[in-house]
């Protein structure tokens, strides 16, 4: 059973990314985009742009009756997951396949307590470093999705049928035998760039260059490193140097998700991030200092929000 339709939910920077490339590729109608009514609303009124270009999706309700998606992608953020597992129920059939771009290392365990493991592939986004400002998005590298089995070494069927899709569509992709690693991995990368930007409200090039900001983030990522051996993924020194490669790459004008939430005095997703790491470190009884004091300036960051939105309200 071959590909044919897929559904997104989420219309944040990942969304539109990669619904775009898609889109482009696929007959009009077989890619849905899930969003509520109000929502719809304003993405068909105001737009939603890449690069310049208008993007043209094709929107269903929750509610709506479409048929179960052949594959369905999580791109939504963490906080939004819960309501997102709940809005997907019409497009999840038996032989669906699910993929979550979401940040973190626990977002295909949660879905899988309402959908079953069997449907699911872990998978990371990695590479791009798209910036969405209301309906603008821009990117230099659109980077890809890294997918594959939790069992190490082990190619599944709907492995290999998704990559037949993405072959067929031009969608960047790699298949990984070693997923774990790869999604710890990605958490690493995540804990140290998301983190140390957000707090000195900067770009990817204030830590490609040497200085308190990459020291910062190396040291957020080593704290992740200790934990992973604890947690059985093991990640060593040569993995920490790819990752730093991945970074190097991308455009120094760019900024991860976190930065741009506190851009836009929107919440982050610092509990799943270093809230995640400083839980794994009472766990294991592993220290992270350098974590610790990222959660705290980011909530501190984040607590003037509230008088902000109050006076907007007045």
């Amino acid at each position: 059973m071959e590909i044919k339709t897929v559904s997104i939910i989420g219309l944040g920077a990942l969304g539109v990314l990669f619904g775009r490339q898609l889109a482009k590729k696929m007959p009009e109608g077989d890619l849905r985009v899930i969003a509520d009514r109000k929502r719809i609303e304003r993405y068909e009124r105001d737009g939603v742009y890449c690069n310049g270009d208008r993007c043209s999706f094709h929107y269903v309700t929750p509610e709506e009756e479409c048929g179960p998606a052949d594959l369905l992608i999580f791109a939504v953020k963490f906080n939004g997951l819960a309501d997102a597992v709940q809005a997907v129920k019409k497009h999840v059939g038996p032989n669906t396949i699910i993929l979550s771009a979401l940040n973190g290392i626990s977002s295909e365990e949660i879905i899988s307590r309402t959908y079953g493991m069997d449907k699911i592939l872990y998978c990371v986004a990695q590479g791009m470093d798209a910036v969405k400002t209301g309906n603008q998005l821009t990117y230099d590298h659109i980077g890809m999705l890294c997918f594959g089995e939790k069992e190490p070494g082990y190619v599944s069927e709907k492995a290999e049928r998704v990559a037949r899709f993405f072959e067929k569509t031009d969608f960047p992709y790699e298949l990984d035998k070693h997923m774990m690693k790869r999604l710890w991995g990605k958490f690493m990368l995540n804990v140290g760039v998301n983190q140390t930007v957000a707090v000195f409200k900067s770009n990817f090039g204030e830590i490609q260059k040497e200085g308190p900001a990459r020291e910062m983030m190396i040291a957020a990522m080593r704290e992740v490193m200790a934990l992973s051996e604890k947690e059985g993924f093991p990640l060593t020194e040569a993995d920490l140097q790819y990752w730093l490669k991945v970074v190097g790459a991308l455009s120094p004008d760019g900024k991860p998700s976190m930065a741009q939430d506190v851009e836009a005095k929107r919440y982050s997703e610092v509990g799943l991030f270093s809230g995640t790491v400083i839980e794994l470190g009472k766990k294991h009884n592993v220290p992270v200092p350098v974590n610790e004091a990222l959660y705290q300036r980011i909530q501190e960051m984040e607590s003037g929000y509230e008088n902000l939105n109050s006076k907007v309200a007045e």
